[in-house]
């Protein structure tokens, strides 16, 4: 943080130890009821508003209140570098907390914040998970390090022509959640399969020349009055691991009469297992035989 950032979190804390009685209570964000004597005290009822409304990730007001409390200290001195130099520093802060430090997709607290923002508004909402195939095998071959390169590359294809509004965000280890808004069933099945192909037509060997990288996907659909994020995400966590028993290289979704199918060249496997009536994970499927 700045130096004036820093003088004026102390001078806001004095004014307020100063302005306020002890037991008087900092006010809700509307602080036009409040009839503060001194600038310093106005300074320190807008920065109590400020923090508020920041706790409530109501930046662009914070902001303001701020920005205010700072005119009201230095008066007509006020650099306005300053003041937009913080709000970029706060606004580059809360993004990198919504991100995944290694691949720069969105991280896990970001998904499950949205999603629940999502199915909140009732809106409906396709959520696939997709895992790395034998990625543990990459790794104890290659290294951790090159495995950090191939995760970074997966992320990329994964989220190249994604539809609009949809986004990619890291789940957990090798596995990836691609939410997509405002979709069917059917389009969501295609935008999977379309990341699907990416990945497996991707060019390894610039990596590795006998590297070869597919991801297996598992998608689920809710509709518009689900609002529960939790059977989404074990919807399309059963479903991924039906892609992976069915093969691997594949994308699992509910068809007809709720009977797990593979989408794209994968249709035509011989054998799929189903997840048993209690929607248990399936167990190991007879022998299976591409198209």
């Amino acid at each position: 943080m700045t130096d004036t950032a820093w003088t004026v979190r102390n001078l806001v804390r004095s004014a307020r130890r100063a302005a306020l009685p002890p037991t008087d209570v900092a006010p809700d964000p509307g602080i036009g009821d409040v009839p503060p004597t001194t600038p310093t005290a106005r300074a320190a009822l807008h920065t109590a508003a400020a923090e508020r409304l920041a706790a409530h990730d109501r930046f662009e007001q914070a902001y303001l209140h701020l920005r205010e409390a700072v005119r009201l200290l230095n008066g007509a001195a006020v650099v306005e570098d300053e003041l937009d130099r913080l709000r970029r520093e706060h606004a580059e802060a809360h993004e990198q907390s919504r991100r995944d430090s290694l691949t720069a997709s969105y991280n896990r607290r970001y998904l499950d914040e949205t999603l629940a923002d999502l199915l909140g508004a009732d809106r409906q909402v396709c959520l696939a998970l997709a895992d790395i195939d034998h990625f543990k095998l990459v790794n104890d071959t290659h290294g951790h390090p090159f495995g950090d390169r191939v995760l970074q590359r997966i992320v990329l294809e994964l989220g190249r022509a994604l539809p609009r509004g949809a986004f990619c965000a890291r789940y957990g280890g090798e596995e990836f959640a691609l939410v997509l808004p405002g979709l069917g069933p059917d389009e969501g099945v295609a935008a999977c399969e379309a990341a699907r192909e990416r990945v497996a037509a991707h060019d390894w060997s610039e990596l590795h020349p006998e590297l070869r990288m597919t991801i297996s996907i598992g998608i689920a659909h809710t509709g518009p009055g689900d609002a529960a994020v939790d059977p989404l995400v074990a919807e399309a966590d059963l479903l991924l691991y039906t892609a992976k028993q069915a093969g691997r290289n594949a994308v699992a979704h509910r068809g007809p009469g709720g009977r797990v199918v593979l989408a794209g060249a994968a249709s035509g496997r011989r054998s799929i297992p189903q997840p048993d009536v209690h929607g248990g994970r399936p167990g190991p499927p007879a022998p299976l035989t591409a198209e």
